[in-house]
């Protein structure tokens, strides 16, 4: 009996409800408490330590996976396209997925090869979506490839991650935590108008020259800006002047899109996208099938302009005209969806 596990009783929280992140039991072991899981979608929430995959069914018309073909996951986060793909695949055939984040990377292997996937149907690697051709060099071309551009909804949840500006949490915003500088050391040497341009370019911020100023303001005086609450009470600040009756909605937008900004710039999103758009066609055997969900308009206009580029060259036989969007039903069931763009091309 010494040998037996003794049972540890979980740290009560004061209320009916939690509200710390390493409180909530029940959404952080979405496996073991499936009505609370369903209760929160139907409210057209995302419950925590759980991403809900977008335009899964469109994803899956437009790839026509058949069992025995070979498909690339760019951008695994939760596993839910993987597993979707899996499931179209039969047993036959094979998937990779990549990911930068190693904690959400092993729990979605551990999560899928615990539904019967194991290495002989998937193989799982830490490697940034930049670099497919390396992947390509050991696995052949793909009849597939998705990338779902999206942030998961596990960082977002996560305040230790710093990706929101609702929770307090390091100023970090890193996708790999082990690489780069996080978004406070971004912010304590830059300068007035590389931020104003920054905020402009990565999000489109109106009042990016105001937040700017604010920012540099408060650095001048001493204040290190390393906390999600520091960053999002400058915001505040900074749009005081606004009117009463739309300031509170204009800060909440522009703390989303200033922290949007952060992200992009510190993982070099818009140059690690070119990059994978660039080696995509060499990594897709003729006719293969590539999709790729983006979520603002800077990472649209990348994969449109490339799709576009590639086609008049002859390399893709066809890209979509249009883009697709989540239907109302799915965004009403997930808000997250909502600003949601898919685009194909077909390797010729």
């Amino acid at each position: 009996m010494e040998n037996q596990e003794q049972h540890k009783r979980r740290v009560r929280y004061k209320g009916t409800h939690p509200r710390k992140y390493n409180e909530k039991y029940k959404e952080l072991q979405p496996d073991k408490y499936p009505e609370t899981v369903e209760r929160v979608i139907k409210k057209g929430s995302t419950p925590v330590g759980m991403h809900i995959s977008i335009c899964v069914k469109e994803i899956l018309e437009f790839l026509q996976i058949q069992p025995g073909q070979k498909g690339l996951d760019a951008t695994l986060g939760y596993g839910g396209h993987t597993q979707a793909i899996l499931e179209c695949l039969q047993g036959k055939g094979h998937i990779y997925g990549l990911d930068v984040d190693a904690v959400e990377q092993e729990k979605t292997r551990k999560r899928l090869e615990a539904l019967g996937y194991g290495p002989e149907l998937l193989t799982v690697r830490k490697l940034n979506f930049a670099n497919i051709d390396q992947v390509a060099a050991e696995a052949g071309t793909f009849d597939f490839v998705l990338a779902d551009l999206g942030v998961s909804s596990m960082q977002i949840d996560n305040p230790d991650r710093g990706f929101s500006y609702k929770n307090e949490g390091p100023l970090d915003l890193r996708l790999d935590s082990e690489k780069g500088i996080s978004a406070a050391e971004r912010l304590k040497d830059i300068s007035r108008e590389e931020l104003e341009g920054m905020l402009a370019e990565n999000s489109d911020e109106p009042y990016a020259a105001e937040i700017s100023r604010a920012v540099i303001s408060a650095r001048r005086k001493g204040t290190a800006i390393d906390t999600t609450t520091k960053l999002r009470r400058l915001i505040e600040e900074a749009l005081s002047f606004l009117p009463e009756g739309e300031r509170k909605e204009a800060v909440k937008k522009s703390c989303q899109r200033t922290f949007q900004a952060l992200r992009i710039d510190v993982n070099s999103e818009f140059e690690v996208l070119e990059e994978f758009l660039e080696k995509l066609p060499d990594i897709l055997s003729p006719g293969g099938r590539a999709a790729i969900l983006t979520f603002h308009s800077g990472e649209d206009r990348l994969v449109k302009k490339s799709f576009k580029r590639l086609k008049k060259q002859g390399v893709y036989s066809e890209i979509a005209d249009e883009v697709i969007r989540p239907t109302a039903e799915e965004c009403n069931m997930n808000s997250r969806a909502r600003s949601t763009k898919m685009r194909w091309a077909v390797k010729a």
